[in-house]
This record gives structure tokens, sequence and C-alpha cells, in this order.
């Protein structure tokens, strides 16, 4: 069976969209599924954090490539041949050139940094997946504990009509950490709930491609 494309796309930076790219790739990885990684945003974050695994781990576990806008297409093509799930991590923007992987996409992650400044930043990814008629499901990151912030975001994308995951990911310093060493939180001693949040995301995210 042909791999499954699952796309992070915002159009504001800051949102969490590599956060989440390379946790739900280490999820999926521990779980035993083969997963590839595109980086098509030029500022390589994804890349940065795949090289300096690469140089923490004798095995990433984990292939990497990266591409233009627009060929996307062809590097999907190639990837799902050996890859369970491909996660692209796309540029914080919304125009002509994202178009490319929303066709690609077996599913669009749509991460908001629970806040109404993010929320609003959707508005046009929604708009582009709701033409290519792709799946799209915002999911809330960097919730903030013992504040109404997070339900009143929510609420505010039921309005929207966007699906929204049941999945949230809590504002963390373990996130922060291990990015910056090449690593998931999953692979962290020191994950705590983070690793329930996480489990919960991937397990969601594979039922949405079911």
């Amino acid at each position: 069976m042909a791999g499954k494309v699952i796309a992070l796309v915002q159009q504001k930076g800051g949102s969490g969209k590599t956060t989440i790219a390379v946790n739900l790739a280490v999820a999926f990885m521990q779980e035993g599924a083969r997963v590839s990684l595109l980086d098509t945003d030029p500022q390589g974050s994804l890349g940065r954090w795949f090289m300096a695994r690469r140089e923490r781990l004798a095995e990433p576990g984990m292939e990497f490539s990266t591409s233009s806008a627009w060929g996307v297409g062809y590097e999907c093509e190639k990837l799902r041949r050996g890859a369970d799930f491909i996660i692209v991590d796309t540029p914080p923007k919304v125009d002509a050139d994202l178009r490319p992987t929303l066709r690609e996409a077996d599913l669009i992650l749509i991460p908001v940094a629970s806040s109404h400044v993010d929320l609003w930043a959707t508005e046009g990814v929604l708009d582009l997946a709701r033409r290519e008629r792709k799946r799209a499901t915002v999911v809330l990151n960097r919730c903030k504990a013992g504040t109404r912030l997070g339900e009143e975001v929510a609420a505010a994308a039921a309005e929207l009509e966007a699906e929204l995951a049941e999945a949230r990911l809590a504002n963390r310093i373990v996130y922060a950490e291990t990015l910056g060493e090449g690593l998931g939180a999953l692979e962290s001693p020191r994950r705590g709930p983070a690793g329930d949040e996480l489990r919960k995301l991937a397990a969601e995210v594979r039922a949405m491609l079911e």
C-alpha cells in the first residue's frame, strides 16, 4: 500500500509546524512504521533537526528529503513506495506554491498555537483545502493549563467549520529541548505528560487516514 502524505500547513510562522512534524514522525517510528520527512520550507528547520539527529544517533530511524514547492509531487511519488507515512513541512505562507503539496496530501494538519491570531491565519489554508477537496484538521498547540483561551479558540474554530483534533499539545519545555537535540519528546526520559499527548495525536491521525 502506498504511503500516506501528511502536510503541516499554516500561513503564520511560529505555530509549531516543525515541532508537530518531528514528534509525529518519532511517534510513528516507535510504532514500527516507516517514516519519511520532506522539507519544502526554505528556512530548513526540519532539515536542521534531522542533521542534528544524524549527529546524535547512529541510526536516525527515518528518511529525509527536501524539495521545492513545485517538486513535491515528484518527491512524494518516490517516497510513497518506501514509507508508510510521508510528513511534509511547508513554508509559513498560503499562495499558489502551496497547491502542489495540498494536492499530494491525504491529510492536512493546521497547527494553531492557542491564540486567536493563529486561528485567523487558518482561514486561507482552510479555503485552499476546500478548493482541493482535502481533509484539513486544526491541532491546538502550546495550550496553557488553567486558561480559557484554548476553549475560546476551539469554539472559534467550530465557527469556521474547521475540524478540530481531540488531541492537544500543551506548552511544555520538553518539546523545545528535544527539538534542538534532534530528538522527539517521546525519546526523552523527561517526556512526562507529553508522551500521552503525542501518542493520542498519533493514534488520532492514524484513524483519520484509515
